[in-house]
C-alpha cells in the first residue's frame, strides 16, 4: 500500500487501513507459524534486552509481539480514558524490566502458544480500533522519550508498523537460517 501511515487515514474517521494492514499481518504470521516451526529447536538469544532486536531469534521476536500487543493496547485505554485537557502519560521505554522480563518468560513458551497470542493480540487490536470515535483519536499521549503523540501515531507506530516490521525481520531471519 502506498500510504501507511494511520495518522493519515484517520483524520475522516476511518481505520480502515489500519484494520486491512493488521488482516494482513495476521495471515502474514500464520505462514509464518510451519516455517518457524519446520526450523525448531531455535536456540535462545543469550542477549535479548535492550541489545539490538536484530539479535533475536524467532522465540524473542515472537515473544517480544506476544507482550507488547496488550500493554500498549492498555497504554491506548489509558490515553481514551484521560481528560483530553492534557496529554495523558503513557507507554515505556526498551530498558524496562517488566518488559524485558516478560520478553525472557515467553520465549520459552511452545511456539503454538506464542503464535496464538500473538494472532488474539493482533485481534483485539483489530476489534479496537474501528470503535475509536474522533473524539478519541484526538486525543493526545505523553510518551517518555517521544514526547506528544496522538492516538492514530501511537497506534501505527507502536503497533501496526511494528508488527509490520517484525514480519520482515522473521523472513530475514529464516533467509538467513544455517539450515
Amino acid at each position: 500500500m502506498a500510504e501507511k501511515s494511520l495518522a493519515a487515514v484517520t483524520t475522516d474517521g476511518s481505520t480502515g487501513l489500519a484494520a486491512a494492514r493488521i488482516a494482513a499481518a495476521r495471515l502474514a504470521y500464520q505462514g509464518l507459524a510451519p516455517r518457524i516451526g519446520a526450523g525448531e529447536p531455535w536456540p535462545l538469544a543469550t542477549a535479548f534486552g535492550t541489545e539490538p532486536e536484530a539479535s533475536w531469534g524467532p522465540r524473542e521476536v515472537l515473544a517480544h509481539l506476544v507482550e507488547m500487543l496488550p500493554f500498549w493496547l492498555g497504554e491506548l485505554e489509558r490515553i481514551l480514558d484521560g481528560d483530553g485537557t492534557a496529554p495523558t502519560p503513557f507507554g515505556r521505554t526498551a530498558e524496562d524490566p517488566i518488559r524485558i522480563g516478560m520478553i525472557e518468560r515467553e520465549r520459552t513458551l511452545p511456539l503454538r502458544v506464542l503464535f496464538a497470542r500473538l494472532d488474539a493480540g493482533l485481534a483485539a487490536w483489530a476489534a479496537r480500533l474501528p470503535e475509536l470515535t474522533e473524539a478519541d483519536r484526538a486525543k493526545v499521549g505523553l510518551h517518555p522519550r517521544l514526547g506528544e503523540l496522538t492516538v492514530p501515531t501511537i497506534a501505527d507506530r507502536f503497533v501496526v508498523s511494528h508488527a509490520e516490521d517484525h514480519i520482515a525481520q522473521l523472513e530475514t531471519i529464516l533467509a538467513t537460517a544455517d539450515r
